[in-house]
């Protein structure tokens, strides 16, 4: 059972301010949600999981990826205890950010058969076009090819496909109807329904302009026009623009077999709640990070408590808008400072060194509002591990 919020706890740790100057800052005392799914849930909800990487690997951070691969799967088999659905090798995994498309592969293997071995566990896999490098795609059948190699690679593995949106397609299409020969030529070659995955610029510039225009307005009515003509081929659809008036106006224009799954980090508890038009699904990288709280929310929702789902969930959504906050693509690092301050790993090194992707103030800040939230869940480890932290960066 959850555990009613206490005012104050007795571990303190010193943190540093804005201002340059340093506080004690004393701890609430901490929640304690189940370790397993307690219930049943009325939303598909995925969580974007990242990777653990080695730290003793002798590799050159910046250049190669080591992954530890046994804490890797153990993080997964977190996720699928809480009922969570896994979205692997996703850009939450630091996809484009330091982990290559070999790799990601061999992830999804992994991943794949750690889901089959636990009864068929909720695992949908990321198929883009990031073995193409951007300067080599040249044509728009140079993109649907690089698209095809990797949904036959994940499918070979048993797995099922979130096509990613593609850095060549944004680079050389050049309007909708470049995007509607792009998908629809890969969807009627799906083996099974997909969820088409649409990340705003924010989380990774180079998708500026994806479906072939700078106008949001335009670019989702080329969207909606792929989706809705193929919606046999497709699950449903994470888009990840931090818009929550764009994501529901999406949402009630799709197919009715047609999922949305948001990818809102700043409004996401109102969205999945939804109003009486319907909801959204949940595909979300901080879900990685409130997995357990997550996961005893949406049971909440599901039996019929929508107050104990807000009570549970909205205290999450400041510490979501502070990690994903701009620089948005660098919120892997808060997500993985929370995974070292819950135990999930021993270290807080990062693929691709990203470790370093954020100042000390603002771990420091998401140390509080984690623990605001109730989401420390040993908050004298992470009390250690903080101060360890803080003593490597000078405090």
């Amino acid at each position: 059972m959850n555990k009613p919020v206490q005012p104050m706890s007795s571990l303190s740790l010193k943190l540093p301010k804005a201002d340059r100057g340093i506080e004690t800052y004393r701890l609430a005392a901490g929640r304690t949600f189940p370790a397993k799914l307690a219930g049943t849930l009325n939303r598909v909800a995925f969580s974007a999981a990242h990777v653990v990487a080695d730290p003793l690997g002798d590799v050159d951070p910046w250049l190669t990826t080591a992954v530890d691969w046994d804490r890797t799967i153990a993080f997964r088999e977190h996720v699928w205890d809480l009922g969570l659905g896994v979205a692997e090798a996703m850009d939450t995994a630091q996809r484009g950010m330091g982990l290559d498309w070999p790799t990601s592969l061999e992830l999804i293997q992994r991943s794949v058969k750690a889901a089959k071995a636990r009864g068929n566990a909720l695992v949908f896999s990321g198929a883009g076009t990031d073995h193409l490098p951007v300067e080599n795609a040249k044509t728009i059948d140079d993109v649907i090819r690089a698209y095809e190699e990797q949904i036959t690679a994940i499918e070979k593995a048993g797995g099922r496909i979130i096509l990613m949106a593609s850095r060549a397609l944004a680079r050389i299409g050049r309007n909708a109807d470049d995007y509607a020969r792009v998908y629809d030529r890969v969807l009627s070659q799906v083996t099974e329904p997909v969820i088409i995955h649409w990340l705003g610029d924010m989380f990774d510039p180079a998708l500026a302009n994806y479906w072939g225009s700078p106008r949001l307005d335009a670019a989702m009515e080329t969207a909606l026009a792929i989706i809705n003509r193929n919606a046999g081929k497709v699950d449903g659809v994470k888009i990840s623009l931090l818009d929550k008036g764009r994501e529901i106006d999406m949402r009630r224009r799709l197919d009715r077999s047609v999922k949305m799954y948001t990818g809102d980090d700043f409004n996401y508890a109102e969205l999945i709640a939804g109003d009486s038009q319907g909801y959204s699904h949940a595909l979300l990288g901080i879900f990685d990070a409130i997995a357990p709280a997550a996961s005893y929310a949406l049971s909440r929702l599901a039996a019929g408590d929508e107050k104990g789902f807000h009570d549970v969930l909205g205290p999450t959504v400041p510490l979501s808008r502070h990690i994903f906050q701009a620089p948005t693509r660098f919120y892997k690092t808060g997500v993985v400072f929370m995974a070292y301050l819950n135990g999930h790993q021993d270290h807080f090194t990062m693929v691709g060194g990203q470790e370093s992707a954020r100042s000390t103030l603002h771990l420091a800040e998401l140390f509080r509002l984690a623990d605001r939230a109730g989401l420390l869940a040993n908050p004298e480890l992470a009390t250690q591990r903080m101060k360890a932290v803080l003593a490597l960066r000078g405090i």
